[in-house]
């Protein structure tokens, strides 16, 4: 069954109805065998009103809401400008101005694609005008367009805590300091290699900004970082959940575009329909793989799967090296939320037992820590195929290849620290914050 899933899926057809025909196919296989009962199948109803009903996931069409009104009112757009320039003395500043700006646009939409796209329309026709190296600007994109898998506020993270069945506040919490160490691990680069190779990142022709001037850059500044600041705070202060939260942040950012004058009826119409389109497609594969997780446990392939895993040579270390070497690989041709439905239910009875529950938080930083090395890594990372998409004719794929390595070797090295240092992670969501 598993098989035929991974058949299917090569063949390009949409995941959703992958999932959902396999699961008829193989129940209709199964009850002609005398495998499954009828009465069985008919848990599937259940399942998906209880999904329906569940509160968390209402934070998943809030928080794309936020991203994308911030996006398509030019707010990421002007603070993006407003970071370059303020950041324009400093050698590097204007890869610098991506990294951060990258990382809140990440946070807050949770795609990668969108963060990708958006930022390659938006940052790379400014770098090359300033004479960035090719590969460093595009492998600065494509990097802090990954970030928004650890960094919260994410709806990645939503899903992966209801997947795992963890506090999605909670797990806000926890990847915190994993996602700051990830960014500041880019920006310490960006700086390091444009000093040592100043010829990657020609120092800009930047005048003293005067009083006036710096006022109207925080005015630009502070509003939306402040709303992500506002989201983020009620979450961890136990004043809103995830889903209130979300909703918060979906109002604040309509009242940021009015305040700009990017609010419009056409603006919300847009907005409107890219929350409906992603929403969609993540609650379809979310139903389709409720579907072929229930025929998957009626043949027995939990069990199979289970067995396996804790047979595994090194015992919790071995586990937990080839659960992440296939979540990498599977990131490599399959999205976020398909791993997070398929992939990750199938490991977590063996995780409970194996790595204990408390073990969880940190397992869900790591999963996506690990999904965002996956996205970004040369030849068959999302990330890189995003950018190539945007990207003018005049950057080669290897450009963009040889710019997403060095980055790479960060992310792996920050993984690493997370994975043998579980209070990373764990410190955060420890503390009292109520």
């Amino acid at each position: 069954m598993f098989l035929a899933l991974v058949i299917v899926l090569l063949s390009g057809y949409p995941v959703a109805f992958c999932l959902g025909g396999i699961a008829v196919f193989f129940s209709l296989i199964g009850m002609l065998l005398g495998e499954i009962d009828p009465v069985f199948v008919t848990a599937l109803p259940q399942r998906i009103m209880g999904i329906m009903a569940n509160f968390t996931l209402l934070a998943i069409p809030a928080f794309i809401f936020m991203g994308a009104m911030l996006e398509i009112s030019g707010i990421a757009e002007r603070l993006l400008e407003s970071m370059g320039q303020l950041l324009g003395r400093v050698r590097g500043g204007l890869a610098l101005a991506v990294v951060l700006v990258g990382s809140l646009l990440a946070a807050t939409t949770g795609v990668v694609a969108a963060t990708v796209t958006t930022m390659g329309l938006i940052s790379l026709p400014a770098m090359l005008r300033a004479g960035y190296d090719k590969s460093l600007a595009t492998g600065v994109i494509a990097a802090s367009g990954t970030l928004g898998q650890i960094i919260p506020p994410s709806i990645v993270l939503v899903v992966l805590g209801d997947q795992l069945g963890i506090s999605v506040g909670d797990l806000f919490l926890g990847s915190l300091i994993p996602g700051i160490l990830m960014a500041s691990a880019f920006a310490i680069y960006v700086l390091i290699i444009s000093s040592l190779k100043p010829e990657l990142a020609p120092q800009q022709n930047s005048v003293d900004l005067k009083p006036l001037q710096l006022i109207k850059l925080m005015q630009i500044m502070i509003p939306p970082l402040g709303l992500i600041l506002l989201v983020l705070g009620s979450i961890f202060f136990g004043i809103a959940t995830p889903t209130e939260a979300g909703t918060l942040g979906a109002v604040g950012a309509m009242g940021l575009a009015a305040n700009n004058g990017g609010f419009s009826r056409k603006a919300l119409s847009k907005v409107c329909d890219e929350t409906l389109r992603t929403t969609s497609m993540v609650m379809a594969i979310l139903l389709g793989s409720t579907a072929f997780s229930l025929v998957f446990r009626g043949i027995g392939g939990d069990e199979l799967i289970a067995n396996l895993l804790l047979n595994l040579p090194g015992g919790k270390v071995g586990f937990l090296a080839f659960s992440m070497l296939i979540i990498f690989f599977l990131g490599f041709f399959i999205d976020f939320f398909e791993i997070a439905f398929i992939a990750v239910p199938l490991l977590l009875p063996t995780a409970r037992q194996l790595l204990g529950p408390d073990a969880l938080l940190w397992l869900g930083v790591v999963i996506g820590a690990n999904l965002q090395t996956s996205f970004l890594t040369p030849p068959f990372g999302f990330a890189l195929f995003y950018l190539r998409g945007v990207a003018p004719k005049t950057i080669t794929t290897k450009e963009i290849y040889m710019g997403a390595l060095p980055f790479v070797a960060l992310q792996i090295t920050v993984l690493c620290l997370i994975i043998v240092a579980p209070a990373l992670v764990n410190w955060l969501p420890n503390m009292s914050w109520t």
